[in-house]
């Protein structure tokens, strides 16, 4: 498909011919086609790499991306309040309560309360939880290294800074 020509929907054959169609179609109508690439783009990304570690690294583990990413996350930061711990993901309470409900059954964390305020719980990773991250993590991140190796070491820092801008200024 040209990029000077009026696309056909017939035309479309691969997720690049996708992005021009839906581009042209969005300007057609009163849309900004510039802001539905970079979503469309960096959602694509990400569904792909999530489906990828899923498939090669956390299936066979019997996890999802979610599971292992708070597993991971209480692997760096130690035992940690639920409240924070949602925060950190970007998810809400109930679903990160839901998520730890999952891997408390497993026998991956475990809840347990502040000797000074019995009302504060903190989650943190049981002995098979620690062992089992550190033995995925380096396949994981092994998995990531592959996915930007694209790009040199001053595109990926670019990168994470374009990003997090974006992630800074959050839309309301």
């Amino acid at each position: 498909m040209a990029e000077q020509e009026v696309p056909l929907a017939e035309d479309v054959a691969t997720e690049q011919d996708y992005e021009r169609f839906a581009r042209y179609r969005i300007a057609e109508n009163g849309g900004d086609p510039e802001a539905f690439g970079l979503s469309y783009n960096v959602l694509h990304l990400a569904y792909m790499m999530i489906t990828d570690y899923e498939a090669l690294v956390h299936r066979e583990q019997g996890w999802t991306m979610p599971g292992f990413r708070l597993m991971f996350k209480l692997w760096i930061l130690g035992p940690t309040q639920p409240a924070r711990l949602a925060d950190l993901s970007g998810t809400t309470r109930s679903a990160m309560s839901n998520l730890i409900n999952t891997l408390e059954r497993a026998g991956l964390v475990e809840r347990t309360r502040d000797d000074q305020d019995r009302r504060v719980v903190f989650v943190a990773l049981t002995e098979e939880g620690r062992t089992a991250v550190s033995g995925v993590f380096p396949r994981q991140n092994g998995r990531e290294a592959r996915w930007f190796e694209v790009l040199d070491s001053g595109e990926r820092a670019h990168m994470v800074e374009l990003i997090r801008r974006v992630v800074a200024a959050r839309p309301d």
